[in-house]
């Protein structure tokens, strides 16, 4: 019944980022409990919850340089999945943290999966050589132009794409990493873009350009492929550092996600899962082909805020997470969850009920970026991360939130439709009659985990154990414990009880 509807939540442990068989056995050492908090169950906790009391949200942790040195401590504290962002650094750095990884699964038995972070096609501002990041003062002229020079200028910005300035009228907003600063263009000289600064600002290595008319993105095709030159360079070294998981930028329909399956499948690579990013207006368009094709999905809200007006994020956060949930894949939320734990110890408060509302919809995982790879704190970020997605999972279950969810389709065979359509009425309807013996049992669901209580004249066998008699009722519940509990001796014989598994 209200199990079901958790399914694509709860059934995705080894699914989800797939260990390879090298990393699947093995226990972690006492030693390894000694050294820090463990992100463990104890077994008091199993007997008094049972599995269903363990966390289900996936925690994953973008590798960088500020947690390279707190790996096993975020081993312990929970982090399911390493991402590896091939956006930055260089080759000797991705191996190192990629067999570091493998080091702590191999010695100290964890069982965290790898995953890399392609770059994909994007208009970006090429890395300026000079201070890491450069100042835009309100009404500066600004020259943004594709044509490489030896030295850098004060007032010159490089992009990364010679025709970038196609389709660009005078008037347009050139907007910088989603709103970091805003410049308004003033004529057109050639492929370049001479620009006055509307909204001053940071100007970052590597920001994010998008173009906006009259309130809206320009939506330009420039033929970029999903897969550049550089892409497939980092998935050939991805696969021979034996990651489980590829994460696609950019992917703008589902052929893209198709084509690099195809091409791991000649190669007998099918245990290596691709995660489809979506980050554009053409991924939202292509949306259910996209998620049908790939393994799982990242909303990663940070480049798709880049292309989309802010105030839509939170609305396509869950319908992306309804459409992964309804078609059985497991998804990630990502991006600025935690964006103030960058410099700050502690996190806002908005920031926790973001990533609580990410729980709440039911996300298989939510993922740190700058929070674990550049940040002050990462092993604080990931204790933040844990401890509110435990309480909200615990909350959910106390208030029983999934009984409210619409019943999905997970059966893909014909007859296990109809067996799942049968089981999706009987808990409908609350009432299962059995022809053995004339039980009628009241199926009460106010949880999760409550049993059913059976109606009949006559004490009869089944396969379940009796925690208590009156005189013409029987009320059963599965033995999960050394204990059963009784009925209090004043309690009317015909009035129905429920007690929590």
């Amino acid at each position: 019944g209200p199990m079901a509807t958790s399914a694509a939540t709860s059934s995705f442990p080894s699914y989800l980022f797939p260990p390879p068989a090298s990393r699947r056995s093995g226990a972690r050492p006492a030693r390894a409990a000694a050294e820090g908090v463990m992100d463990v169950v104890s077994e008091a906790e199993l007997r008094e919850k049972g599995f269903m009391g363990m966390r289900k949200t996936k925690l994953v942790c973008t590798v960088g340089p500020a947690c390279m040195d707190a790996l096993p401590a975020l081993a312990r504290g929970g982090m399911g999945v390493a991402r590896v962002n091939l956006c930055h650094g260089g080759r000797d750095w991705h191996r190192a943290a990629m067999r570091e990884v493998r080091r702590l699964n191999d010695e100290e038995g964890f069982c965290v999966s790898l995953m890399v972070d392609t770059e994909g096609s994007q208009l970006l501002v090429a890395d300026h050589g000079g201070a890491a990041s450069v100042k835009a003062e309100d009404c500066s002229e600004w020259l943004f132009t594709s044509k490489k020079t030896d030295k850098a200028h004060p007032i010159t910005m490089h992009v990364n794409f010679d025709k970038f300035s196609e389709g660009i009228l005078v008037g347009d907003e050139l907007v910088i990493d989603g709103g970091m600063a805003t410049f308004q263009v003033t004529e057109k000289i050639g492929s370049d873009l001479r620009c006055k600064c509307t909204d001053p600002g940071l100007l970052l290595p590597r920001a994010k350009l998008s173009f906006w008319r009259d309130g809206k993105l320009v939506e330009r095709n420039f033929g970029l492929p999903t897969l550049s030159t550089k892409d497939w360079a980092d998935i050939e070294f991805g696969i021979t550092e034996g990651v489980d998981c590829i994460a696609l930028s950019f992917v703008k329909d589902a052929n893209d996600i198709k084509s690099l399956k195809t091409y791991l499948s000649r190669r007998s690579l099918e245990h290596i899962k691709i995660f489809a990013k979506i980050e554009s207006l053409e991924s939202l368009k292509n949306l259910k082909g996209i998620v049908e094709a790939s393994d799982g999905v990242m909303v990663a809200r940070g480049d798709l805020g880049v292309q989309v007006p802010l105030e839509q994020i939170p609305a396509i956060q869950e319908a992306i997470v309804e459409l992964c949930r309804n078609l059985n894949k497991p998804v990630i939320v990502a991006s600025q969850l935690l964006e103030s734990m960058v410099e700050y110890p502690t996190p806002t408060r908005a920031e926790v009920a973001d990533v609580s509302e990410a729980v709440r919809q039911y996300a298989d995982a939510i993922m740190l970026s700058a929070e674990s790879a550049i940040g002050a704190f990462p092993e604080k970020a990931l204790s933040v991360l844990r401890a509110a997605s435990e309480r909200m999972e615990s909350w959910s279950r106390e208030e029983n939130m999934q009984r409210h969810l619409p019943q999905y389709q997970l059966a893909i065979a014909l007859p296990d439709r109809i067996s799942e359509q049968i089981c999706t009425s009987a808990v409908e309807m609350g009432i299962l009659f059995s022809c053995a013996n004339s039980i009628i049992s009241n199926l009460f669901h106010s949880s999760k985990n409550s049993p059913a209580v059976l109606y009949s004249m006559q004490q009869t066998t089944l396969p379940w154990t009796p925690s208590s008699f009156t005189q013409s009722m029987a009320t059963w519940r599965r033995s999960c414990h050394a204990t059963d509990p009784t009925l209090p001796s004043s309690r009317s014989p015909m009035t129905p009880t429920r007690e929590r598994a």
